[in-house]
């Protein structure tokens, strides 16, 4: 599958991407993803926590404080699933402006087919010094390399356009966001062993140490700022009704797909 197949067919794409993430290498990739989120989401607070696009069976915001979480699933109910209760595109989002205390995108910008206006969504939905986490693959890391040199470009998930962390930073600050963490991580190979993926596990330390510009994928933490004209209490002290009007406020830690 091409990569304008990817841009034309998205929600395909997700359903692909969903099961690729459930075998290895992509369940060892989810985990360490988890683990990055252990460290960023508890120093995160506010009422709406919100994550675009459902990977896997790892519930990727267990370390929360944030009681109030869901999930939207991108594209059609067929290719979310027989249990979906609701799905939106990426570039629409279903969500009242000034609303959301915390977004989450996890491969998102990659199987979109705009993902500037996926960002703009984004920092619409979000109140003022509301929280993006962006998790995307890095075109020039380990896991990039495969996708150039091998042809690996009709396969999930290297037939997504990869994007570099330089351009989702410069396209962050563009809206108003301040940059506050990106990194880079996972250093193991993709292969399909999950006896060897955990016998590389040590190239982790290595790689932060001696490559870290060579991991498989990056996180990127931002928060919106906005420059009020008169003095505001902060918007997340204050309930805020988080679906656009018309929609169904679901209940706390509802997935919605």
């Amino acid at each position: 599958m091409s990569a304008e197949d990817t841009q034309n067919n998205p929600p395909s794409i997700r359903a692909g991407l969903r099961d690729w993430f459930e075998g290895d290498p992509g369940r060892s990739l989810l985990r360490e993803e988890l683990r990055q989120l252990e460290r960023l989401l508890p120093d995160l607070f506010g009422y709406h926590l919100v994550q675009l696009g459902q990977l896997g069976d790892i519930d990727l915001l267990v370390s929360s404080r944030i009681s109030h979480h869901v999930v939207f699933d991108i594209g059609s109910g067929a290719a979310a699933g027989g249990d979906a209760q609701c799905c939106c595109l990426a570039e629409s989002l279903p969500l009242a402006t000034d609303s959301v205390d915390v977004m989450l995108l996890p491969h998102v910008l990659e199987f979109t087919r705009d993902p500037h206006q996926v960002l703009r969504e984004t920092e619409r939905v979000l109140i003022g010094d509301g929280h993006v986490i962006i998790a995307g693959f890095n075109p020039w890391g380990l896991w990039g390399l495969p996708r150039l040199l091998l042809g690996w470009r009709g396969r999930v998930p290297w037939c997504g356009h990869f994007m570099g962390a330089t351009r989702i930073r410069d396209w962050l600050r563009l809206l108003g966001f301040e940059i506050l963490h990106s990194r880079y991580h996972y250093y193991r190979p993709p292969l399909r062993s999950t006896q060897m993926l955990r016998r590389l596990e040590f190239l982790e330390g290595l790689g932060q140490i001696h490559w870290p510009v060579l991991g498989a994928l990056y996180i990127i933490v931002a928060v919106k700022r906005v420059i009020p004209l008169t003095p505001v209490a902060q918007g997340w002290r204050n309930s805020r009704r988080l679906l656009a009007p018309g929609l169904t406020e679901p209940s706390t830690r509802t997935s919605i797909k």
